[in-house]
Order: C-alpha cells, then sequence, then structure tokens
C-alpha cells in the first residue's frame, strides 16, 4: 500500500469518488418521503435540516467504509484512493467521524427526539463499516442504516415517527437487504442464487396494496417493477466483467422510486420529486461510481 503525503492537495475527484456522492440523491429522496408520508413540510425547516444532517451522515459513513476496509482493499481493490495512495487513512478516518458529528449537531439543534435517532443511525453506520466483510447479517444492518434515516427525517420535521412512516420503512429496508445481498456476491451465475433478491418484491406488495385506496400510485408502481426486473436480469445474465456493479448501481438507484411508490399515496408532488432523485442518481453515477 502507498502512502499518501500529505504535502499534496488531495483531488476533488478522490473526496467525490471516497464519498459516493453519486447516491446522494436517495438520501435526499428517503427525507422528502419521510417528511411528506409523516405529515411534514418536505421544504420546511425541519426537513432541510435533516436533509443536510443526512447527507453528512452518509458521506461521513462512506469515507469510514474505506477507511475501514482499507487492508481489504489493498488486496483485492488496490484502485481505491487510500491503497492507490491518493489520501491517506488517517485522513479519511477524521474526515468520516467529522461528518458524523456534523450530523449529530444539527439533528441536536432540532430535538431530543431527533438527535437520538441521529446517534442509532450514526451507530448503525459504524457497525456495519467495522464488520460487513464477511458478515451474512451485513445486508440487515445496511438496512436498518436506511430504515433509521426515514424515522431520523420524520422525528426532524414532525418530532415524531408515526406508524405509515415505518410501513414505509420496512419496505425501504427491504429493498436495501435486495440490493446489498446482490453488492455482496462475487458470483451469480446460477439462477438459484438470485432467490434473496425475491425480497425486491415488498415495495412492490406494499405498493400493490395501496392502489386500491390512492389510484393514482398506479403511476409510480411500473417504475419500481421495471427497474427492479432489469437489474435482476443483469445479474442473471452476467453478460459483462462489470454486471454486479452496475445491477447494484441502478438498486441503488432505485431506492428513490421506492420513495416515489412509498409517498405517492400522500403527496404527488414529493413522489414526482422523488422521481427526479432516480434520474439525478443514475445521471451523477456515469461521473461519480456508486460503488
Amino acid at each position: 500500500m502507498r502512502a499518501a503525503t500529505t504535502s499534496r492537495a488531495v483531488p476533488l475527484a478522490t473526496l467525490l469518488r471516497l464519498g459516493r456522492v453519486s447516491n446522494l440523491p436517495t438520501v435526499w429522496t428517503n427525507v422528502v418521503a419521510a417528511t411528506a408520508i409523516a405529515g411534514g413540510d418536505p421544504l420546511g425547516p425541519g426537513s432541510a435540516l435533516a436533509l443536510v444532517a443526512m447527507t453528512l451522515f452518509y458521506v461521513g459513513g462512506m469515507y469510514l467504509n474505506d477507511a475501514f476496509d482499507r487492508g481489504i482493499d489493498a488486496r483485492e481493490r488496490p484502485g481505491r484512493p487510500i491503497p492507490a495512495g491518493e489520501i491517506a487513512a488517517s485522513s479519511v478516518f477524521g474526515i468520516g467521524f467529522g461528518l458524523l458529528g456534523g450530523g449529530l449537531v444539527l439533528m441536536a439543534l432540532r430535538s431530543p427526539a431527533a438527535l437520538a435517532w441521529g446517534l442509532a443511525l450514526c451507530a448503525a453506520i459504524v457497525l456495519y463499516d467495522l464488520h460487513h466483510k464477511g458478515n451474512p447479517f451485513s445486508p440487515l444492518v445496511m438496512s436498518l442504516c436506511r430504515l433509521l434515516v426515514y424515522a431520523g427525517a420524520a422525528a426532524a420535521a414532525v418530532g415524531s415517527v408515526p406508524a405509515a412512516v415505518w410501513i414505509a420503512a420496512v419496505a425501504m429496508a427491504a429493498h436495501v437487504v435486495g440490493l446489498t445481498y446482490a453488492a455482496k456476491q462475487e458470483s451469480l451465475n446460477r439462477v438459484e442464487r438470485l432467490w434473496p433478491l425475491a425480497i425486491l418484491a415488498l415495495p412492490l406488495a406494499v405498493g400493490a396494496w395501496q392502489v386500491f385506496g390512492h389510484w393514482w400510485v398506479a403511476a409510480f408502481w411500473p417504475a419500481l417493477a421495471a427497474a427492479d426486473w432489469l437489474a435482476v436480469a443483469m445479474l442473471r445474465r452476467r453478460a459483462s466483467p462489470d454486471a454486479v456493479p452496475s445491477a447494484v448501481a441502478a438498486l441503488i438507484a432505485g431506492i428513490a422510486l421506492v420513495d416515489a411508490l412509498m409517498v405517492a399515496p400522500v403527496s404527488l408532488a414529493a413522489a414526482a420529486l422523488c422521481v427526479c432523485g432516480y434520474a439525478a442518481t443514475r445521471l451523477a453515477q456515469r461521473i461519480v461510481p456508486g460503488t
């Protein structure tokens, strides 16, 4: 592993890559959806504060992921910024924990409840980063992180986490379990190994149930179904060496479509914003890798 020199400025591209910033629109759509479902104003001060805090939590978690994985990356992915010598591990640790701390300060400014959910989210983030390699339960821990984004955003917006938010958060968590499982696979060249991805159908089932009372939800259901189907088909065919990361990036962007489907019954405007978040994520992933 090459050591990064402290005298050399770290390129902006390296910092953006470490933070997987192309996926940030999916964090923002989480906040928009959770706030609207909770009955809050997605454009209000509570939502704005939560959006900034969740951004800091996400980017900080991504930095810590690379910092804790630096040894494994040196063997398996030497092109990652730390083993490639683009930045020192100590700097990545400092930035990562600093961003988590900044997010907690913002949540504390909102309310004790928001701070409590922020602390729970930080604990889940660090737990995942510390022990996700070779851990069969890591998809559950990652899904817990997104569930806690929903809870924290709702608490920041309205001071509590209504039951409707929990339903949407569980649906979101199911999607994240599926995409995290896909990300952990070294080879998915046998159909039977794809069966755990069936959990991706849970948000679709929730959305189908919502159509009965809110017919317009049907406009968002096919978008998520198509995105999931295309990603799973990519994993099944394995037509190119980058099939798995490409499919995972697509599933990550699909988080915004899950948000759109969950929030559509209460706010078409919020659902439309979430769809825009999907498009923004896919475009950004062309510039900064999402995985």
